[in-house]
């Protein structure tokens, strides 16, 4: 689990969009960008580095999921943060997570082992500088890795918004004091799946799911 395979192919070069919507995608998740606050296209786009038309589809991407409202003429809302949301994310989580981990202890091939092997190794060194922002791009990693090893796209989209929305509240509310123990509860999923265990992993994600469900109910209450 500590190790990374050797003779990884080079990653793709990532398109624009994408690049805007990660970099935005994270301003939001760690709150740079504050609940409810009020922002520009033009900010946006000069915070993030990026052309406007990558910024825009970014912004179009970030309003279907939830987290930007685009408002005419008023500027962009960033979403509130509301802690019993929390627990709604979460039960919306729970069915897809498991299908997820399931399909990828079944369909897990030696390319998609190395991703998972990256971000196992990047979680335990977040976790050791204690470094919450790399510990959520790790979780990040993490679900890209199960998405693409599922081999279940229409699973996998419905799954991305509702990750990020909860990596936001964990972020809010947990990350002070949660990190070796959500670490080891990935790494769980993480080890399942590579063994080809598909019970294990669906059993493993539900009960990583069931932690944080103990976080959110703590976190509304």
């Amino acid at each position: 689990m500590d190790r990374v395979l050797s003779n990884q192919t080079p990653p793709r070069q990532e398109p624009e969009a994408a690049k805007a919507y990660r970099a935005l995608e994270k301003l939001i998740v760690t709150l740079e960008l504050a609940p409810a606050s009020i922002t520009t296209e033009g900010s946006l786009i000069e915070r993030v580095g990026l052309g406007r038309t990558p910024v825009r589809e970014a912004i179009q991407r970030l309003a279907w999921e939830g987290l930007i409202e685009i408002r005419p003429r008023a500027g962009l809302a960033i979403a509130p943060i509301h802690a019993g949301d929390w627990l709604k994310v979460l039960d919306a989580r729970r069915g897809v997570e498991s299908i997820l981990a399931r399909a990828a202890a079944r369909f897990i091939t030696r390319e998609g082992a190395e991703l998972f092997h990256t971000a196992a190794l990047h979680m335990q060194k977040a976790v050791i500088s204690g470094n919450v922002v790399a510990f959520l791009e790790a979780d990040k990693a993490l679900d890209e890795a199960m998405a693409a090893a599922s081999e279940n796209p229409f699973a996998a989209r419905l799954a991305a918004p509702l990750q990020t929305h909860s990596r936001r509240f964990w972020f809010r509310y947990q990350a002070d004091t949660g990190l070796a123990e959500a670490a080891e509860h990935h790494v769980q999923i993480i080890r399942a799946i590579l063994e080809g265990d598909v019970e294990g992993a669906g059993r493993e994600a539900d009960r990583l799911i069931g932690l944080l469900r103990l976080h959110a109910e703590a976190a509304a209450r």
